[in-house]
């Protein structure tokens, strides 16, 4: 229900991942028989977990890792990949860049242009090592870097912005049309993103696509809400969207997919998301943290590189394990940002979810004291380790 905030102004209450808990219902199942997969058109995968299209996190060899152990990762059609014939050579740069000038060293790596056989060749190498080849571009280069990918093998293509719409306006240059993009230029599934409500989300979903990426700005590396002031927290965007695509698959019969994207930090962010409506989750920062990644240690927003007005900064997230430790476990860490599949699976046994969908029912309540209640002592130590 919106409140006012000031004469003739109301708004509406929103909530994020801290604010909301997850009730325990009536039935408990045995976490190891739980079923996690999902599906994004006719592919099912074990791993409902995406690897997020960001330069620190996703490479080719990452890539296909990331498809072994069941999942997909997504590579950054316009990042140093296509960029650099070595982007080996500039990620060691920008990892060793002294904080202060990071950024202005991203925007000029990033003005090197765009080499569109490189676009085909990240694509096949993937291909070719038996991996599953998901890309993302942004949507001016969507109706030049789509076909390239399809004829080049391309599984998955992602258009994505900070906010995207079908009904962008623009009269410098021609506005990507999505339904045609979606239903006639691609052959493959499409994802959209990015989009927080319910009336986006609608409109996204009449466009053909398999796939709508919930999130402005609640990435770690992202700034796009404390320099343009826009997002809507994730707990909320996600049921919003989630609310939509019910109501369209109750309609025509088609289910499509919407993809949490950003802002979580653990387990229990993944399973709240999951509870929210989400049927898969894109993680950013937590993979930047693997010995895989390419960021060796770092890991910086999409935005970054804006020649103007850069939404996002290079933070340094370090290394802590695998990607199979990310995923699998052993976790070696306790702040939950390892094991994910394990603390996704204990949930829904807390849950009586025996299936990601019945996750989507999972009683949910307002309870900002969750992360503190009772938490004196690791509260105390956390302060000492700020210091």
């Amino acid at each position: 229900m919106a409140e006012w905030i000031g004469i003739g102004r109301r708004a509406r209450r929103c909530y994020g991942f801290d604010e909301v808990a997850l009730a325990p219902g009536k039935v408990t199942i045995n976490p190891e028989e739980v079923e996690i997969s999902w599906k994004l058109a006719d592919k099912e995968f074990p791993v409902p977990i995406i690897a997020a299209a960001m330069d620190g996190v996703v490479d080719v060899k990452f890539a296909v890792e990331m498809s072994k152990l069941g999942g997909m990762a997504v590579l950054n059609l316009d990042g140093v990949q296509t960029r650099y014939d070595n982007p080996n050579e500039v990620l060691d740069e920008i990892a060793n860049a002294d904080p202060k000038e990071s950024t202005n060293l991203i925007q000029k790596i990033y003005t090197t242009p765009i080499k569109e056989n490189l676009v085909a060749k990240r694509v096949e190498e993937i291909k070719k090592s038996g991996g599953y080849a998901a890309v993302s571009c942004i949507p001016n280069n969507a109706a030049k870097f789509g076909p390239i990918a399809q004829e080049a093998g391309v599984d998955c293509f992602i258009v994505q912005a900070t906010v995207i719409s079908t009904n962008h306006v623009a009269t410098k240059y021609k506005s990507l049309n999505l339904s045609e993009f979606c239903s006639k230029i691609m052959k493959v599934p499409v994802i959209l993103g990015n989009c927080v409500t319910y009336e986006v989300a609608t409109e996204l979903l009449e466009t053909g696509c398999s796939g709508i990426l919930v999130g402005v700005g609640p990435g770690a590396a992202c700034t796009t809400r404390g320099v343009l002031g826009i997002g809507v927290p994730q707990v909320t965007s996600t049921i919003d969207c989630a609310n939509a695509r019910d109501i369209y698959f109750q309609k025509t019969g088609r289910y499509v997919s919407i993809i949490t994207d950003g802002g979580m930090r653990r387990g229990g962010d993944v399973c709240k998301a999951f509870a929210s409506g989400a049927d898969a989750v894109m993680v950013g920062s937590t993979f930047a943290k693997t010995s895989e990644a390419p960021g060796r240690g770092f890991h910086w927003g999409m935005a970054t590189s804006h020649s103007n007005l850069p939404r996002g900064t290079r933070i340094k997230v370090g290394i802590t394990g695998t990607v199979e430790q990310i995923l699998f476990g052993p976790a070696v860490v306790d702040d939950g940002s390892q094991n994910l599949m394990g603390a996704l699976a204990t949930s829904m046994g807390s849950l009586g979810a025996k299936t990601i969908k019945d996750m989507h029912y999972t009683e949910m309540i307002i309870a900002p004291s969750i992360q503190t209640e009772g938490k004196l002592f690791q509260a105390t130590q956390n302060v000492g380790m700020c210091k």
